[in-house]
């Protein structure tokens, strides 16, 4: 009690000098916001004020700026959920305050996602109409995105947190009258370098390299303008293939994909009769989500008439087919089954390519595979959507009974890419022929490492040829690779591996010390032998193939045909290898990079 005078005293100071400061904020001009704002992607600070703000219903001085847009039209994003970060509301209100003043610097330690991530789009067009110079230190460390140094050496965080980080300063002079000059610099390296370097460096002393911001995507670092221009005059794939979407999202994989058709009948058919509470504990369904429900699921199966027929394949990872029972009914069994695509996609005489918009992940872009089904939306990554693309469009007698054989199927390709192509080789090529020579395109390494920077922001361009001969050349290798993913080359039957060992066939911990020397061991006794290290390391999307799929099935016992499957994914990855080595010489053979 003594001391509760002097602790009053001491709130009531604290009271005072934060109003204290609340008044400076409000009636003077600030010519300096420094911080190291809280990142959180889920933002819990969500007043109308500063939402206003973000999306330009505040003006900055005489102008708005709004980060949900660029060019002046929307993002389009079908989620900018990232846009209402923390550390983003912090930059917008700096930003804010430096412009009601005038002039002034906003320094900000942040995470560093804004410098490239294509939905910061607007917000760095924005900054760069604000400010006179830009200056951002990428000091990177994402464990999210598994960074590591340039010469694949280790990179740490500053910080022990996974977001990567960027040292942002953003100066405006009271003459401005052009946009930004942006100034980019990395920083790699261990945390202990990276304390060094920043301490004995300032803002004159820093290696800075110009970067030129340009639409759509504004990048805040440097880009290679010539081979962009190389690049961006390809045929961007959702131009080629206008109909498309994301694969379906199940919300609850567990309950809705199985191994077999028979796992699916004998599932749909029990969750649907449960009482909501006991089908809830017995699945392991937890809380229902906002676009999936367990009423609203069971409800689905019910007015589905549970019907065999509505069992389909999906393809749920790279060579691992599985089941699912399709209603093509948003917000049932499946929370979003994206029909207006998978339609197309059910009679299972079709092509599907899928590829991705872009990759959070630091690996090598390989996002590229071919199906005959319906797809899951993270076919090809844990950490980004992969979208399919139907090479043909069905029609059916009954629209919403998609088990029924399609009465007619139109091509999904842009009638003046035909057009030219036809008129270019002087006969029309067949979309089987056109998706082949894609798909070729898209397993060319050189291709991969060459437009990499670009693939990875997003969708692919298509280089198209006009040599006649180029075209057939790599539309066959591309119709090779087809026939080895879909699992349906004659190659596949000459094994290159053998099933050794005596045991259960009970699949272990799969890891970095399973492969040695040609010996992929799947438990202490088995094991299959004459695997190329090559293979073993080769990946699609963010998987590596051979691991991905023995782990997806820890725990279980190999049958005879699971062996024989696997052995099969060896085959198609050691020939998808040589065909890669192909494509590169046939292009190489009539006249390299770029395609012309």
């Amino acid at each position: 009690l003594e001391g509760a005078g002097t602790l009053g005293s001491y709130f009531n100071w604290l009271a005072e000098e934060a109003d204290g400061a609340n008044d400076v904020k409000a009636k003077f001009p600030i010519t300096v916001v420094v911080g190291n704002p809280p990142y959180s992607g889920h933002s819990a600070n969500n007043c109308k004020w500063i939402a206003d703000l973000l999306r330009g219903k505040i003006a900055d001085s005489a102008r708005k700026s709004n980060y949900f847009e660029v060019d002046g039209e929307p993002l389009g994003e079908r989620n900018p959920k990232w846009l209402n970060d923390d550390y983003v509301k912090f930059i917008r209100f700096g930003q804010w305050r430096i412009d009601k003043t005038g002039q002034g610097i906003l320094a900000f330690i942040t995470n560093h996602g804004y410098l490239d991530n294509p939905t910061f789009r607007g917000m760095r067009q924005q900054l760069t109409e604000s400010f006179t110079d830009i200056y951002v230190l990428d000091l990177h460390g994402n464990t999210k995105k598994k960074e590591r140094c340039p010469d694949g050496s280790k990179d740490e965080n500053v910080f022990d947190i996974q977001q990567g980080v960027t040292i942002g300063i953003f100066a405006k002079n009271s003459q401005k009258t052009s946009p930004a000059k942006v100034h980019h610099a990395d920083l790699w390296g261990i945390r202990e370098e990276k304390y060094k370097h920043l301490f004995d460096n300032g803002i004159d002393t820093v290696p800075w390299e110009e970067a030129t911001p340009s639409t759509p995507f504004y990048f805040f670092y440097p880009q290679d303008v010539e081979l962009k221009g190389e690049y961006e005059a390809g045929w961007k794939i959702t131009d080629i293939m206008p109909v498309n979407s994301v694969g379906i999202v199940t919300a609850r994989d567990g309950l809705t994909i199985k191994d077999s058709p028979e796992e699916v009948w004998e599932t749909v058919r029990d969750f649907s009769s449960l009482p909501e509470d006991v089908a809830r504990s017995k699945y392991g369904l937890g809380k229902d989500a906002q676009d999936w429900k367990v009423t609203l699921a069971q409800n689905d199966l019910k007015k589905s008439g549970l019907a065999r027929e509505l069992i389909t394949p999906i393809l749920y990872r790279p060579f691992d087919i599985k089941s699912t029972y399709y209603t093509g009914q948003s917000r049932g069994f499946i929370c979003r089954p994206r029909s207006e695509v998978m339609r197309h996609m059910m009679a299972g005489e079709n092509l599907g390519l899928i590829t991705h918009k872009r990759e959070e992940l630091d690996v090598p872009y390989s996002h590229f595979f071919v199906t005959r089904f319906i797809s899951e939306h993270g076919c090809l990554s844990s950490k980004t959507t992969s979208y399919q693309f139907p090479i043909y469009l069905n029609s059916y007698s009954n629209q919403r009974k998609m088990t029924d054989r399609p009465i007619k199927r139109t091509p999904n390709l842009n009638p003046e890419l035909i057009k030219s192509l036809t008129e270019t080789y002087g006969k029309e090529p067949t979309p089987e022929e056109i998706f082949h020579y894609i798909y070729a395109v898209l397993y060319s390494p050189t291709y991969r490492t060459r437009y990499e920077e670009f693939l990875k922001i997003d969708f692919p361009r298509i280089p198209l040829t006009s040599d006649k001969n180029l075209f057939k050349t790599l539309s066959r290798l591309g119709s090779e690779l087809t026939s080895l993913h879909l699992m349906e080359s004659p190659k596949l039957d000459d094994l290159i591996t053998e099933f050794r060992g005596g045991g259960d066939n009970v699949v272990a911990a799969i890891g970095k010390n399973s492969y040695k020397d040609g010996r992929l061991e799947i438990n202490k006794t088995q094991y299959f032998d004459g695997m190329p290290e090559e293979v073993y390391n080769f990946h699609i999307g963010g998987y590596q193939v051979c691991q991905k799929w023995l782990k997806d099935r820890k725990g279980r016992a190999l049958a005879e045909e699971d062996i024989l499957h696997y052995q099969k994914i060896v085959v198609a990855l050691n020939e998808t290898i040589q065909i890669m080595k192909e494509i590169d010489e046939a292009i190489d053979g009539h006249g390299g990079w770029p395609i012309q």
